[in-house]
């Protein structure tokens, strides 16, 4: 019989979980919508007007970068700050704990970043600077593969919603490691010095608010002092050469933990922000792309085909092959109640590459045409396929596999 502490964290655990698959369902559902919007009025009479829009100047003074800008740049930096608070959660009290959970997940998503990353270096080797974009069809968009999920109801059973979440923010660690480490330029050490030292004291600030009585103050005091840290970070990595939104991530890593702390009550207050506005906002200022330019020759290009295929094809050849290689070498175990055609299913749906891909695009190249239409083809052809599979293709063959 199990202890009834074991059975308290099992639940919260499946709480904390299924809190997450609501948030992040709910997010992908708005972004679909906002990048359907943007890639219909890309290819009205009106395109002229959407790309003003986005190209439109936004600030004071000297400092008026685009609304483009502000949106892949500062809002996305919110983003950062929530994924990096719900990738904390998960390790401490979601599907990724205990850490002995996240053995199979994690080498899943391994598997999901290099298969797909050697398709892509492989089809794009000849293409002069193409390289830089190894990292694009890397990325699952949780919000995205769990809006399929939540459309597919009771053909989706929790354990591979779980187990998909869990893959997926194994693999949205990951590229954040990977624009962090591949995407700087022009580095300026003086002024990443100087960010250092914020994190720092938001670090000695963590440490302080363990020691008093932080309620005297009350919590959302405490909270402005570090947000208005993350900004501070996030001005100084935008002036030193490194992706600002990693002050996002930054944040996120020195924030008081607790049931009810800073990180809980920030990571709760920005679920809707991010759901319902930075990320509809993301998908419509990256997702218009001008069908007509691209036609003939264009579809051809080795980038489009290598990220689409790379999405397609590496991700399940990624995710699938690594999955099953651990569970022969019984270094994990799949949930309960999944079976292999649900596993291939999962897998494929990991395919779906949407806003990691295109803001990795994004920084790889100075022309994002291309990449939009091959993240585009390769997620929605994920999307049909991985529903497809779960609806009821047979699962005979995959059967096979294990025997």
């Amino acid at each position: 019989m199990q202890a009834p502490l074991e059975t308290g964290a099992a639940m919260q655990r499946l709480g904390a979980s299924l809190r997450f698959l609501r948030a992040e369902s709910t997010g992908g559902l708005a972004l679909i919508a906002a990048s359907l919007a943007a890639l219909a009025w890309s290819n009205t009479p009106a395109a002229p007007a959407y790309r003003h829009l986005l190209h439109r100047a936004i600030g004071w003074s000297a400092f008026a970068p685009s609304l483009h800008f502000w949106i892949n740049d500062a809002l996305m930096a919110v983003f950062f700050l929530f994924v990096s608070l719900e990738i904390r959660r998960e390790m401490t009290i979601g599907a990724l704990s205990p850490p002995a959970r996240m053995i199979l997940p994690g080498l899943a998503a391994l598997g999901g970043v290099i298969v797909p990353a050697l398709i892509y270096l492989a089809l794009t080797w000849r293409t002069h600077g193409a390289w830089r974009g190894w990292a694009i069809p890397t990325a699952t968009d949780i919000a995205f593969s769990l809006a399929v999920l939540r459309a597919l109801r009771a053909r989706a059973p929790l354990a591979l919603r779980v187990f998909l979440t869990a893959v997926a923010v194994i693999d949205d660690l990951i590229a954040i490691v990977i624009i962090a480490v591949f995407y700087a330029s022009h580095v300026m050490p003086l002024m990443l010095a100087l960010g250092g030292a914020i994190w720092l004291g938001l670090l000695t600030l963590n440490r302080v608010w363990r020691r008093v009585d932080v309620l005297a103050g009350g919590v959302w005091l405490w909270i402005a002092l570090y947000l208005l840290g993350g900004v501070a970070m996030w001005v100084c990595l935008l002036r030193a050469g490194i992706q600002p939104t990693l002050a996002g991530v930054a944040l996120a890593m020195v924030l008081p933990g607790g049931t009810d702390g800073p990180a809980a009550r920030v990571e709760q207050a920005l679920g809707r922000v991010v759901a319902l506005v930075v990320l509809p906002l993301f998908g419509f200022a990256n997702a218009g792309l001008s069908l007509g330019h691209l036609a003939g020759g264009h579809l051809r290009d080795p980038i489009i085909v290598a990220i689409a295929l790379a999405l397609f094809i590496g991700k399940p050849a990624g995710v699938l092959s690594a999955t099953l290689a651990a569970r022969a070498l019984r270094l994990g175990r799949l949930p309960a109640g999944l079976s292999l055609r649900h596993l291939y299913g999962g897998a494929v749906l990991t395919g779906i590459g949407f806003t990691m891909s295109l803001f990795i695009g994004d920084l790889a190249f100075a022309e994002a045409d291309a990449v939009k239409l091959g993240v585009l083809s390769g997620s929605i052809a994920a999307a049909l396929t991985g529903m497809a599979v779960l609806r009821g293709l047979p699962n005979m063959a995959f059967r096979a596999m294990l025997k």
